[in-house]
């Protein structure tokens, strides 16, 4: 293979591999802490990649300000979003069954794409990209690469070190990492769990808006772009151990390399590598690549 032509393929795995991980750290997390089945993760993703095509004309008429204002916008939402939905749906889910709470989000994933439907219709669209990050940077005499391709590779690295600050640095990621090892523990020591998990789904559902909304001018937006995010966050999420956002790190970027080279050397059976990873690493480790947060 081309140098240059591994270096894109190589850039295009990271960008990858990065973007799956802002949406399944989210997954991770819920799952690992708060024993939730959340099907309805990668409507998340879908309603921040609408939330970046819809919002873009009114925040430019009314705060000003362009893809920027409409991304932190769109982060607010989302925040919100997610205390709403973990005080009114989810709170009631933590001493269900499985098969219920699998129900009950199947059941939401059904909500917001017809809520969808009703407010964009079911077309294509598509979002424009910052002028400025609009161009493309050369990569030897023949091959470029897009700018705005290397911008989400850094807004998700920004991202990423920010949430392992906030994991591994401060009294709220000690009690998350505590409360995803034993949550009855943390409760009896006065930790007000309830809230501990609000905080933890908010968080969740605005790293999943994120990515959906950076990733919208690069993927265009389209009815059920969620749930394809949606299983292969899952796949992510079971190869780097349920609760584990390093194991979530290591795994996207895995994912991500094995996809992209996948359909690059053996295209007719790219779609099925992913899944023969996932199996293959379940056998050597049924529990993930990590254990811990």
């Amino acid at each position: 293979m081309d140098p240059v032509v591994f270096l894109v393929q190589c850039l295009n795995a990271v960008q990858y591999g990065l973007l799956l991980f802002l949406v399944a750290s989210g997954l991770t997390l819920i799952f690992g802490i708060m024993g939730v089945i959340n099907l309805a993760h990668g409507s998340f993703y879908m309603i921040g990649a609408y939330m970046a095509f819809a919002l873009a004309p009114l925040v430019e008429q009314t705060v000003g300000g362009g893809f920027f204002a409409t991304l932190a916008v769109s982060i607010v939402i989302s925040v919100a979003l997610g205390y709403l939905l973990e005080w009114v749906f989810f709170s009631y889910l933590y001493e269900r069954e499985h098969l219920q709470q699998v129900l009950m989000t199947y059941a939401l994933i059904l909500v917001f794409e017809e809520t969808r439907s009703i407010l964009v219709d079911n077309d294509v669209h598509g979002v424009r990209a910052p002028e400025w990050l609009a161009g493309t940077l050369p990569l030897g005499e023949l091959m470029t690469y897009p700018v705005y391709r290397l911008f989400i590779s850094a807004v998700c690295v920004v991202v990423v070190l920010a949430l392992f600050w906030v994991i591994t640095r401060t009294r709220l990621g000690m009690t998350v990492r505590a409360g995803a090892s034993n949550r009855e523990m943390v409760q009896a020591m006065g930790v007000d769990i309830k809230f501990l998990y609000r905080v933890v789904f908010s968080a969740g559902v605005a790293l999943a808006a994120l990515a959906g909304a950076i990733a919208a001018p690069v993927s265009s937006v389209y009815p059920g772009m969620g749930n394809q995010v949606l299983i292969i966050c899952f796949v992510v999420v079971v190869i780097g151990g349920i609760g584990s956002i390093r194991g979530a790190l290591v795994a996207a970027l895995l994912v991500g390399f094995v996809d992209t080279f996948g359909a690059v050397f053996f295209p007719q059976a790219a779609g099925v590598l992913v899944y023969l990873l996932m199996a293959a690493i379940l056998l050597w480790r049924p529990e993930g690549l990590f254990r811990t947060v």
